[in-house]
Parts: C-alpha cells; sequence; structure tokens
C-alpha cells in the first residue's frame, strides 16, 4: 500500500478539529500519515489534536502563513506518495481515500483526483444538496471559469503533480519551494489548480461518489465576497503574460462566471442587495452565460431579485422547496454517474485483463 500524506491546516477551529481528525482516522485505506499545521492557531485547535493517541499524527507548527503557506509548509514535510489536502472543519467519508488511490492506480494519467462533495451545516447536518462539479475532459479554460474540484478538502493528488508545478520564493526571509502561491489569502486552491491545467500534462478528473462533508460556515463570509473578486483578478494578473493566448479566449467569460458564482454566495449569505448587483455584472460582462448555462444563470437571476423584493420569511419557505427538489436531482444524478462510472471501469479492467 502506497503512503498517502493528509494534509490539515489548523487555525481556530477549535469546534470542528476533532471530528476532522476522527474522520480520517475512521478510513478504510489505513496506510497514511496526518500532518497537523499549527498555524499559530490562537485557540485550543492543537491541544484537541495532541489529545489523540496515534503514531500516524504529527503536530507541525509554524508562525501564521494563512492557507497556502500552511498547506506548502505540510507538503514539503509530506513523506507519501499521494497528498490528501483535507481543511479543519471538513470531514471525510471513511472510503474516500481508498475511492481516490484505486482511481489514481487504474489511471496512470490522472494526477488530481476529486470527488464530488455533499453540503453541512455548522452542526455537521446534511444540507441535503451536493457540488455537482464536471468530472472529466477538464481544460485550463475551465479552471478559470470555475472551480471543478470544488473544495479544498476534495482532492487527493500525486506528489509527482506537486513537483511539477513547484516554484521558488523568499517571502519570509528564506527561499522555499512553494506549490499554493502564499501572496493568495484567497482564491489559492483555483490558482493552483489553474497551474496544473496549464503547465503540465497531468489530467484532473473526478469519481461521482459525493466523498467529501463540505461545510458551509457564514462566519465571515460577507464581507470577504469581493475581496475574493479581488483574489481571483489578481490571479488573472499574474497569469496574463505567462498564457497570453488562454486568457484572451477565456478571460472575459470566465470573468462572467466568477461574478454569478459570488452572486450566488450572495444569496446564500441573504444579502439580495449584492447578488442582484452582482448578477447584473456577469450578465453585462458576458451575457452569452444565458446561452451556455441557461438553468444556472437565469436561477441564479430569480433567486437574487425574490431575495431582494420580497420578505425574509417568504423567501426561505420558497428557498427550502427549491433545496428538496434540487438534492433529489443531485442524488439521481450521483447514482446515475456512479453507474456507468463502474460500468466503464469494469470495461476497462477487462481490456486490461
Amino acid at each position: 500500500m502506497k503512503l498517502v500524506s493528509v494534509i490539515v491546516p489548523t487555525y481556530n477551529i477549535e469546534k470542528y478539529i476533532g471530528e476532522t481528525i476522527k474522520s480520517v482516522l475512521a478510513q478504510t485505506y489505513t496506510n497514511f500519515e496526518l500532518l497537523i499545521i499549527d498555524d499559530e492557531s490562537p485557540d485550543s485547535s492543537v491541544e484537541i489534536a495532541r489529545n489523540f493517541n496515534d503514531p500516524r499524527i504529527k503536530i507541525i507548527s509554524q508562525k501564521n502563513r494563512g492557507l497556502a503557506g500552511a498547506r506548502n509548509t505540510g507538503i514539503r514535510h509530506a513523506q507519501g506518495d499521494y497528498i490528501a489536502l483535507l481543511d479543519g472543519d471538513d470531514l471525510w467519508l471513511e472510503e474516500k481515500l481508498a475511492k481516490h488511490i484505486e482511481h489514481l492506480e487504474n489511471n496512470p494519467n490522472v494526477g488530481v483526483s476529486f470527488s464530488r462533495s455533499e453540503f453541512i451545516d455548522g452542526e455537521g447536518n446534511s444540507l441535503g444538496i451536493f457540488q455537482m462539479p464536471k468530472l472529466q475532459d477538464i481544460t485550463p479554460g475551465h479552471l478559470l471559469c470555475r472551480n471543478p474540484i470544488g473544495n479544498g478538502s476534495a482532492p487527493v493528488i500525486r506528489r509527482e503533480v506537486f513537483d511539477a508545478i513547484c516554484f521558488q520564493d523568499d517571502l519570509h526571509g528564506q527561499m522555499e519551494d512553494w506549490y499554493f502561491d502564499e501572496h493568495f489569502r484567497q482564491s489559492e486552491d483555483i490558482e493552483c489548480w489553474f497551474r496544473i491545467a496549464a503547465q503540465t500534462d497531468w489530467q484532473i478528473a473526478g469519481i461521482p461518489e459525493a466523498l467529501t462533508l463540505y461545510r458551509v460556515n457564514g462566519e465571515g463570509l460577507s464581507a470577504n465576497v469581493m475581496k475574493q473578486f479581488d483574489s481571483w483578478e489578481q490571479m488573472i494578473s499574474k497569469h496574463r503574460s505567462s498564457f497570453p493566448e488562454l486568457l484572451a479566449e477565456w478571460e472575459n467569460s470566465a470573468r462572467a462566471y466568477q461574478l454569478r458564482y459570488l452572486a450566488r454566495r450572495a444569496v446564500r449569505l441573504k444579502d439580495g442587495k449584492m447578488a442582484v448587483k452582482l448578477t447584473h455584472q456577469a450578465l453585462k460582462t458576458h451575457w452569452q452565460i444565458v446561452l451556455s448555462e441557461p438553468n444556472r444563470t437565469i436561477l441564479t437571476l430569480i433567486a437574487a431579485y425574490m431575495l431582494y423584493v420580497f420578505p425574509l420569511t417568504f423567501y426561505r419557505q420558497c428557498e427550502n422547496l427549491a433545496l428538496q427538489i434540487t438534492g433529489m436531482s443531485h442524488k439521481f444524478r450521483i447514482l446515475r454517474d456512479r453507474f456507468f462510472f463502474h460500468c466503464s471501469k469494469m470495461e476497462w479492467m477487462m481490456i486490461r485483463g
């Protein structure tokens, strides 16, 4: 069994870190090391981690560097053939690692294997809906427009992939290997995935199961919506000179997709005014998203205006009904995609055999 290095950045998450660690220790794939990166957390997160008596757990402390810096430290210390990322407030289902290792072992051209994710609330209760990203044939253009991996707790990545995109910087007073760009305090995920897609030949591919439980926290998100857009613009500026043809083709439409995504976040935060503003900006930037993804674009516009115009109590009733319908649709798609995924896997095994 190949070794997997699980990297969990830890900062101010004492409410969740215990359950996160338990979800790793419960994995059916047992050959892993669990690297807890203490990013100078001011609460009891690290003390909670130290209460677990398991030789696979290693705690590494550092001065605060943010999420990208914590992940870089983890990758530099990692001994595994595969590196799995898990945010300290999210959870994994027990077969998470096993299914990703199988996916990567059976697909030697895949460098990043990710899963779908189920949304949970702050108490760990399912919200009944899922992240349903594109799973195959992911290009750099797709990475600019949206984040098919979904979140930072979904992927398991070959070590060679990080080696291929490694670069050096001396932001902290000494030259170090970087994999995630620590100049980004937001959008660090998508910036990294974009470099993998644009700079390497490794494929990024997903499996249909929802193996990650992604926690939706409203804390601090409202103030960060526009900061996230600024960070996305920073990413575009960084890569415009390196990939001029790619950016010329995709930048405008990608900006519209990003604005629409942020509008959906504003809807989730119940900020109708911001949701309407962002949706209008998206359509003004690249109105063709109505043609390329009519359902998602029109539903975003309807939700934004309903939230803006109607009383919140009425909106919540409509939202609950919509979430129930969406959840049923997601579950059906997951079952359907799992069937075809396993059929294609069996066909591939027969051909190889």
